[in-house]
């Protein structure tokens, strides 16, 4: 299994990452008929049958890693002009992490399960997004 991170662009919030749930989808006609989130990509991952139902994308919004969602399956997509994009079509669940910096990168990378920050939920992490922006507003990460 292998995961994927993606710079979450012009998004300042997870809150506002769950607000373009029902939006995206419709802005590129890429309706699956589910309850589902939707982002298009340029490329397909050469490792998608590693991720297909079993990884998650972790979003990098204003710097950090905060929040994930579960990918359900990778779609090719081709538009009118004959050029082919692949729809990342995940669970609208977000789960948040813990706050974990990542510096700005183009297009995705692959992100091994040993690197992908742990859940807020597991093990005691729930006090750990507070700390993470009081630290981050110091400039301390």
């Amino acid at each position: 299994m292998i995961h994927m991170v993606k710079l979450c662009v012009g998004v300042s919030s997870v809150e506002e990452l769950e607000s373009y749930h029902n939006e995206r989808a419709h802005w590129w006609d890429a309706d699956y008929g589910e309850d589902v989130h939707v982002h298009r990509t340029r490329m397909m991952p050469k490792r998608a049958a590693e991720m297909e139902g079993k990884a998650s994308i972790y979003w990098v919004i204003a710097g950090v890693i905060g929040v994930r969602q579960p990918i359900l399956r990778l779609a090719q997509f081709t538009d009118a002009e004959g050029k082919n994009y692949c729809d990342i079509i995940m669970s609208p669940d977000m789960v948040r992490t813990v706050p974990y910096p990542k510096r700005p990168f183009q297009g995705w990378r692959y992100l091994p399960p040993a690197d992908a920050p742990p859940d807020l939920a597991a093990n005691g992490n729930e006090g750990a997004e507070e700390i993470a922006r009081d630290l981050a507003r110091l400039g301390l990460i």
